[in-house]
């Protein structure tokens, strides 16, 4: 039985201003990058000449040489090393778009996804979309000339214009941390959702009965919300406040934010910290304001790490295995690409309360 799915909103045109994104995909559009051959009929010479020119290969005098990099300086030729195998149809370069570079869970993913990928004769390239809009829409428009033999990302595509364009590329793509039921290609996802709803059956499980929530402002942490609130009321538990953040760029962001629910601490006894720099961040800064964990406060995050586990107090999670996450995306685009597998796939991820001193 599939767990429940995450109800992602799709987006039809992005919240935040991308017109300079936009302005450079129209000039992309009406002029074609200048080619090697270009620069071959402007030296005057054969395109294995300009090759070998740029190479700076023996075989080819100064003065040829000199002729092809003023025929390159005139041209603005930029010179591509995966031009022969993109020509070819042959790239071997797989895209990896990680919402930050910060988090373990991100960075385990990668790791595991490319050496799957390096196994079977394929290359990872790492992006960053930093949970922008703005970022997602530039990463897919330079897929355009990268033309990778794949695409992984840290999540799901949310807007509608985006989606359509990775689909079009007509690549095997894998979407992962969410559970919706209309991925782009293949998905290796968790139920967002679910997570939301263990996290408030671990709290009134262990007497905590006045809740806060603290998360994303959208994608996966109003998901975690929605379940969260969802499963609270159902257990006549109070979600007394709701922190919702735009970004998250580092530990520190949730250091700030403990100190400014500082004020609420007695109207809270327990917190679910739906982000893991958040929750590291949190449990870090209790200590330095007065807040005992878990005596005053009971602090949950989400997505287990090694940090996590040693800190004093170590931080409970709702855990999921993210080096597992990378290498099945791993698999099923190396299997895609091998002709081995050509179906869609929709695969869950299980979670796993892991319950240590925070909590």
């Amino acid at each position: 039985m599939l767990p429940r799915f995450d109800e992602v909103v799709r987006v039809d045109a992005p919240s935040n201003n991308t017109s300079k994104t936009k302005e450079v995909g129209a000039r992309e559009g009406t002029s074609k990058p200048i080619r090697i051959e270009g620069v071959a009929l402007e030296a005057g010479v054969s395109p294995i000449t300009v090759s070998r020119a740029l190479r700076a290969s023996t075989s080819v005098s100064p003065a040829t040489r000199e002729r092809v990099l003023a025929a390159v300086r005139k041209t603005g030729y930029v010179s591509n090393p995966h031009a022969s195998a993109l020509r070819s149809g042959r790239s071997t370069i797989v895209a990896a778009f990680l919402s930050n570079l910060v988090s373990q869970q991100y960075n385990d993913a990668a790791t595991a996804c490319a050496e799957v990928l390096e196994d079977a004769g394929f290359q990872l390239m790492i992006g960053q979309t930093a949970y922008s809009y703005a970022r997602e829409t530039a990463a897919v428009q330079s897929l355009r000339a990268l033309k990778p033999a794949g695409i992984f990302f840290s999540g799901v595509v949310e807007l509608e214009a985006n989606r359509r364009a990775v689909r079009e590329f007509g690549v095997p793509v894998v979407e992962s941390w969410a559970f919706p039921r209309d991925p782009i290609d293949m998905l290796v996802g968790i139920s967002n959702t679910e997570a939301g709803c263990m996290a408030a059956d671990h709290f009134v499980g262990r007497g905590r009965r006045r809740l806060a929530f603290v998360g994303r402002s959208g994608g996966r942490g109003r998901l975690r919300l929605n379940g969260f609130r969802e499963r609270a009321r159902e257990l006549n538990a109070e979600i007394v406040l709701v922190r919702e953040v735009d970004h998250v760029r580092s530990i520190s962001d949730g250091r700030t934010i403990l100190r400014e629910l500082a004020s609420y601490t007695r109207d809270i006894d327990a917190v679910f910290i739906a982000n893991d720099l958040l929750a590291i961040g949190a449990l870090l800064e209790a200590p330095s304001i007065g807040v005992s964990v878990p005596h005053d406060l009971s602090i949950l995050g989400i997505g287990d790490s090694e940090f996590a586990a040693r800190m004093t107090p170590s931080l409970s999670v709702v855990a999921f295995d993210a080096s597992f996450v990378g290498r099945r995306a791993g698999q099923l685009i190396a299997s895609r690409l091998s002709g081995t597998s050509k179906s869609p796939s929709l695969e869950h991820v299980p979670l796993s309360l892991v319950e240590r001193g925070s909590s």
